[in-house]
């Protein structure tokens, strides 16, 4: 003895709660890839309203609220800055300069650095700002 029903089963494949679930992750990998950090060295630039954005063949030295130092996002230490400075000038003498140095750093240790790059040879010197909001 057989029992009918009278629901019968769906044999079509509904995809709107399929395309629900990817609409919705897609949303929040764009929302969160924005909020992924940059690798890199942790300083905080100065601000300027006339900054300018060039990407050439420069020499990075960087320089953090700790005086940690770094050339090119390699660490070295004091001592060894000039010598590094004057094998990466050797290949290229009007290679530019860029510090960026932490805006906490103070002045002097700023000017110490600037003097040991221009020892070694450097000629060329820019000072990396970020650009102020509201000008």
């Amino acid at each position: 003895m057989t029992i009918e029903t009278s629901r019968k089963r769906m044999i079509s494949f509904s995809t709107i709660g399929l395309t629900d679930i990817v609409l919705l992750l897609l949303i929040f990998f764009l929302l969160t890839s924005s909020f992924v950090v940059q690798p890199g060295i942790k300083i905080q630039l100065p601000k300027a309203a006339s900054g300018q954005t060039d990407d050439s063949d420069r020499i990075y030295l960087t320089i953090t609220e700790r005086e940690q130092i770094f050339i090119n996002q390699k660490q070295i230490n004091r001592a060894e800055l000039g010598a590094r400075l004057r094998q990466l000038l050797q290949e290229r003498p009007d290679r530019v300069v860029v510090i960026r140095a932490d805006q906490a750093l103070s002045l002097k240790t700023t000017i110490r650095i600037i003097d040991i790059a221009k020892l070694a040879g450097a000629e060329r010197f820019i000072i990396a700002t970020e650009p102020e909001a509201g000008l």
